[in-house]
């Protein structure tokens, strides 16, 4: 059951992603955020509502709002990340977010095996592959987005633990404390920066759908953490650029070289490898 509610919010962060990334390369990633969150929020009172779950309290929920602020950092720093580097190295090198929660579950002597070390490995090899590219004659750079591409690794990862600790007294509340704080977060932000908050009618629908997918996620993510341990269900849920990278391709036409194909099916392959150990 874990693996499946993880794969199905891997479907869904994967295509919210490409729609974030596409949103973001005509918007500011804080309207972005803060109306695709906005839109997710409405829909979990609703399904909280209906699911008629008793409020486990303020404290319980603390954790589960830190995951997302955690994850809204994540998302801005992905969304701008794809809007400005190639979806198909932006998207794998995020893809490292579950090496938090296995450090985590490590911590709490839930130690990997001998697979899941191995995994971690490619994972890191995919990513330092992925993350640069040439620049002058015998000299390398960083590759566009790269940077911002880690720090969603980062925040992800923390989500997933967070969520996993808020999940425990119930998933259906615990994904609306994350929500309600990230959207707060993302709307105070938007107004300190004088960020508008006012989209045109002709993107509304596109980030609407970007608010229904990684909500959509979210809940099948919360739901999986508790069946099984965070660090896998973060493993198999970070699969999500596999869809994000083959939307780019078949959308926006975009081709990568033999070595950032090589590097992403290392990444991809390290994730499985963890998932598998």
């Amino acid at each position: 059951m874990a693996a499946a509610l993880a794969l199905a919010g891997a479907l869904c962060w994967g295509v919210g992603d490409f729609f974030g990334g596409l949103a973001s390369r005509r918007l500011a990633v804080l309207l972005v955020l803060a109306v695709s969150q906005a839109v997710g929020l409405a829909g979990l009172l609703v399904w909280v509502l209906a699911s008629r779950d008793a409020f486990p309290g303020v404290v319980e929920l603390l954790p589960a709002a830190a995951a997302g602020v955690a994850g809204l950092v994540g998302l801005a720093a992905l969304y701008r990340g794809l809007a400005i580097g190639a979806m198909g190295i932006v998207a794998p090198i995020s893809a490292a977010s579950p090496i938090v929660p296995l450090a985590v579950d490590a911590a709490k002597g839930d130690v990997p095996g001998a697979l899941q070390w191995l995994g971690i490995g490619l994972v890191l090899t995919g990513i330092a592959i992925l993350s640069s590219e040439p620049s002058n004659p015998g000299q390398r750079r960083l590759a566009a987005g790269a940077g911002l591409a880690v720090l969603a690794a980062l925040g992800f990862g923390l989500f997933i633990v967070g969520l996993d600790a808020g999940a425990d007294e119930s998933a259906t509340w615990a994904v609306v404390a994350a929500r309600t704080a990230s959207v707060l977060v993302a709307v105070i932000a938007a107004l300190a920066l004088s960020t508008s908050l006012r989209p045109s009618r002709s993107v509304l629908p596109l980030l609407v759908a970007v608010g229904v997918f990684d909500t959509s996620a979210n809940v099948f993510v919360a739901s999986a953490t508790t069946h099984g341990a965070a660090g896998i269900v973060a493993v198999l849920s970070a699969l999500y650029p596999v869809v994000t990278i083959v939307l780019a391709w078949l959308v926006l036409g975009e081709r990568l070289g033999p070595a950032k194909r090589a590097g992403g099916v290392v990444a991809l392959a390290g994730a499985a490898l963890v998932a598998a150990g």
